[in-house]
């Protein structure tokens, strides 16, 4: 099994789990002398088999990429740490861009008026520079992921 086959397969479990907790959910109680929709006990059996299902996959997954060498001194665990912090940076420069846009609502001169701390254009370039390098990050973290395959 590829990386790439195995991060689908997780997704794939964990959106199931989420259908399962739903339906456990309103499982949960009924009116006195009505039954539940489903039994809550096949349901948490499922629920307990795709627990772990998903760690197992889980532990294989991040075992792959810590051992997965991904450029020079670079694994794709440190590859994945990066792509987040980009991301990360890029959403707290667009945020703080966005707080600093100044809409003048001022009825007369003795209300508030508020002023830009921060250069608007300048977080935006970074925000798109940081954008399309995670971008790439992206596409090669990918990319390697359906190439290497999956450790036991």
């Amino acid at each position: 099994m590829k990386l790439a086959e195995a991060l689908i397969a997780r997704a794939d479990c964990q959106k199931r789990i989420s259908q399962l907790k739903e339906r456990l959910i309103e499982s949960a109680k009924v009116q006195d002398g009505d039954s539940p929709p489903e039994p809550p006990e096949q349901l948490f059996a499922e629920v307990n088999r795709l627990t772990s299902e998903l760690e197992n996959l889980i532990r294989r997954i991040n075992r792959t990429n810590a051992q997965t060498n991904y450029a020079a001194e670079c694994s794709l665990s440190d590859a994945l740490a990066t792509r987040d912090i980009l991301q990360m940076r890029q959403s707290i420069n667009r945020q703080v861009a966005r707080a600093g846009v100044i809409e003048q609502n001022r009825y007369s001169r003795s209300e508030i008026r508020y002023v830009s701390t921060v250069d608007i254009r300048a977080l935006l370039k970074e925000a798109d520079e940081i954008s399309k390098r995670h971008r790439e990050l992206d596409a090669s973290i990918q990319a390697a992921n359906w190439t290497t395959d999956l450790l036991d």
